[in-house]
């Protein structure tokens, strides 16, 4: 079988990571957090584009983002993965990494995965083997993780366990999930994570403390929205 479309991808995120490991403290504090801003506003134009996405179908999508919220709060995902970012950081981090570990975990994590890229790369790859979809988004998340873990330290590096355990799980599963996955359901989900996207994008340039994992319940409702009015 040979390596897979997953782990390329979070081979990928480790080397940028690694790379940015290694600009981190050798560049100015102001240019670091310049080159964050820019890096947030590049994802504030992500996921509006994602967001987009879904415009035909804009009021259920606010009410599948309110209600996944709700339940998200309820839930406290949010609250959950920055434990996980925590003991993972007593686990691992140096000292001077451990402020920003947690963020470093938990935001690229939600960046790399919530995206169409990570479903439609991974199907592709397992169904038929063609990477091409995985290998642009290698790319495009290996250069982010570089900025991310310049600023951000080594928690970033650890994002890519969760590319590994998601998108692998997609792939694994290709053929079953080829036939979930169909195209207005990608698109209710991309909806969905463009707006989370967007919210990772203000967190960044404004440290708006958006809880954006607890926005994840979201697509559930957008998988439920389409099953039950959109087929």
């Amino acid at each position: 079988m040979g390596i897979t479309g997953a782990a390329i991808n979070a081979g990928a995120i480790v080397l940028g990571g690694s790379v940015g490991l290694l600009l981190k403290g050798r560049i100015k504090k102001d240019f670091s957090k310049n080159l964050m801003r820019i890096l947030g506003l590049c994802t504030i134009i992500i996921g509006i584009s994602g967001a987009l996405g879904g415009y035909e179908h804009i009021i259920p999508l606010v009410i599948i983002l309110a209600l996944g919220t709700f339940a998200g709060e309820l839930l406290r995902i949010d609250d959950g993965l920055n434990k996980l970012g925590m003991f993972m950081q007593s686990k691992f981090s140096r000292d001077g990494d451990s402020s920003t570990f947690a963020r470093g975990f938990v935001e690229p994590t939600l960046l790399f995965c919530v995206g169409a890229l990570a479903i439609l790369g991974s199907l592709e790859s397992g169904v038929s083997g063609d990477r091409s979809i995985i290998f642009t988004k290698s790319i495009i998340d290996g250069v982010a993780a570089m900025m991310f873990a310049s600023y951000l330290g080594v928690g970033v590096l650890f994002s890519a366990a969760s590319v590994l355990i998601y998108q692998g799980s997609i792939e694994f599963f290709a053929g079953f999930f080829y036939n979930v996955f169909t195209p207005p359901l990608i698109m209710m989900i991309s909806a969905a994570g463009g707006v989370m996207v967007l919210g990772i994008g203000l967190n960044m340039v404004v440290d708006s403390k958006i809880k954006i994992a607890n926005f994840l319940p979201g697509f559930l409702f957008a998988a439920a929205y389409y099953y039950f009015f959109l087929r």
